[in-house]
């Protein structure tokens, strides 16, 4: 069985100023999303998941899912504010939903197979998708066996500002020990550096760090639906809480209960972290073009 392709495509956009999903960047008008479906098809996935809200669900057919007819199976899941277990209602005031780990469990019984997660609005590059398949391909029929692809940190940067990254540490058989959120990183002066609460601190040059861009067998969604629910016992009182993949993946790895290797590629990352970031990114997609590396338009 091929693995399958969940993209994180509910999320708001809101320091880039709009929904940074639908934006065409490729020559051809495509979005970020094309290039990592195009790229997901040559590393042998064979299904596309998409979780995004009610409220865009027609434009993202018309503008995303219409082109993708005939290349590959598409199924789309709704991340929404009153998605919640049981028993559970949002607190009175919240507007916004619970987070990647709450955007998760909205495909539980929809995917069942080795699964890849990925945003929808970052550029991942052709061989982190490799990686990334030839990974789910090992695990089939297996529990408990996970992995991320984890990026240099110098592969991720944006010029445009600071950046949050997932912090890796991995231990001596390749396996993920912790992932720690780290916000403000940039680079200054040629050193990589992290600006925290007004102090500006050396960044370790030769971390990998998490772009988000996961692999899970499907047993993941029993662990990460308890940690939720453990989640809004403690947190779901608050306005602005935010249940995240990571906070899944580290109480994992803490009990035991599964591995998670980190593959590594030397992918060079960008996106639109920030409005500034566009026509730096339309011109990377452009040059992609011209050498050869995509056609356009990328499905014909």
């Amino acid at each position: 069985m091929k693995p399958t392709l969940y993209i994180l495509a509910a999320g708001m956009g809101s320091r880039y100023g709009g929904l940074k999903q639908l934006d065409g960047l490729g020559p051809s008008g495509e979005t970020i999303m094309d290039y990592s479906v195009f790229d997901a098809l040559r590393a042998g996935f064979g299904k596309i998941v998409f979780v995004i809200r009610h409220d865009f669900e027609q434009e993202f057919r018309e503008k995303i899912i219409s082109k993708y007819e005939g290349h590959v199976p598409v199924e789309v899941v709704f991340q929404e504010l009153d998605a919640l277990p049981e028993g559970y209602a949002p607190a009175e005031g919240r507007t916004k939903p619970w987070g990647t780990g709450h955007a998760m469990l909205m495909a539980k019984g929809v995917i069942n197979e080795p699964f890849g997660v990925i945003n929808a609005d970052d550029y991942y590059g052709a061989d982190s998708f490799k990686v990334l398949a030839d990974f789910l391909r090992s695990v089939e029929g297996k529990k408990g066996e996970y992995c991320m692809v984890g990026f240099r940190i110098g592969n991720t940067l944006s010029e445009n500002g600071g950046v949050s990254r997932g912090l890796c540490k991995v231990n001596e058989a390749g396996y993920l020990t912790d992932v720690t959120e780290c916000h403000g990183i940039e680079r200054r002066d040629g050193k990589i550096v992290q600006v925290a609460e007004g102090e500006t601190v050396p960044f370790p040059e030769d971390a990998y760090v998490s772009m988000n861009m996961w692999g899970f067998t499907p047993d993941y969604f029993d662990y990460s639906e308890a940690d939720f629910i453990a989640f809004l016992n403690a947190h779901g009182d608050e306005l602005k809480s935010e249940f995240y993949i990571p906070t899944v993946v580290n109480n994992l790895i803490n009990s035991g209960k599964v591995r998670l290797k980190v593959e590594q590629t030397d992918s060079r990352w960008f996106g639109v972290t920030f409005a500034a970031d566009r026509d730096a990114t339309v011109a990377q997609f452009r040059q992609l073009v011209d050498d050869g590396i995509y056609p356009t338009p990328l499905f014909k």
